[in-house]
């Protein structure tokens, strides 16, 4: 089992980036994105990578917080090499986990394909949907295949 051999390490020098542009670039959630994107995204958050001794970098999350209140988690890849062996879970515990975001009241992502490993961590549907809102951009309106009207 691969997976009792991966290292989680958020030091920024491990991260990959061109890997995980390789990988964003063939998501669901940002289909082509550009290289200068991904590491401007890189830059900005906290970025947490999945390491095996023999083949590098396997995997890649990171969250965008205030650190006190709110915390968004984006970007969950696991090489397909090693999916299906918890090696996601882990990524996303480790943020749950951090004595950082101890004080954090709301964890957020979204996911089309992984609400079981997600709901077998505590996240949920949000309680009161009413609540919320959100501005997409018309790129990523086109991408969800939403229509938005100017505002």
């Amino acid at each position: 089992m691969i997976d009792a051999m991966i290292d989680l390490s958020d030091d920024p020098s491990r991260i990959d980036g061109d890997r995980v542009h390789g990988w964003l670039m063939t998501s669901y959630w940002t289909p082509g994105i550009a290289r200068d994107r991904v590491a401007k995204q890189i830059a900005g958050s906290h970025c947490l990578g999945a390491y095996h001794p023999q083949h590098g970098q396997v995997g890649f999350a990171r969250v965008i917080s205030d650190r006190a209140s709110f915390a968004w988690i984006a970007d969950v890849w696991v090489n397909e090499a090693v999916r299906g062996q918890g090696i996601g879970r882990r990524l996303v515990r480790w943020f749950l986990d951090h004595p950082d975001y101890a004080t954090v009241r709301r964890f957020a992502l979204v996911t089309a394909d992984a609400h079981g490993v997600y709901a077998g961590l505590g996240f949920h549907a949000p309680l009161k949907p009413e609540r919320y809102m959100e501005r997409l951009s018309a790129e990523f309106a086109d991408l969800l295949g939403a229509r938005v009207e100017p505002a």
